[in-house]
């Protein structure tokens, strides 16, 4: 599985809102270090860093890339 670094993330993440903001709506796909990640993709990673940070108290060192039910138990650290 693939992972971005929380950097990666937060510029993917920047980018999204910026979209959203400028049409109106979240785009379909994004692409982070020539990895295309899906709009699921990008929403679920969006949904674990949060619920990680809510947990935690800090931010992941990074983010694996993936929409499963899985991935939604574990958060590479």
């Amino acid at each position: 599985m693939t992972h971005l670094s929380i950097d990666d993330y937060r510029k993917m993440v920047g980018n999204i809102i910026n979209y959203k903001n400028l049409n109106g709506q979240m785009p379909e796909n994004t692409v982070v270090n020539n990895i295309k990640i899906s709009k699921k993709e990008y929403s679920n990673m969006i949904e674990r860093v949060n619920k990680f940070y809510l947990q935690m108290g800090r931010n992941p060192c990074s983010v694996q890339i993936g929409a499963s039910e899985e991935n939604l138990k574990t958060i590479s650290i």
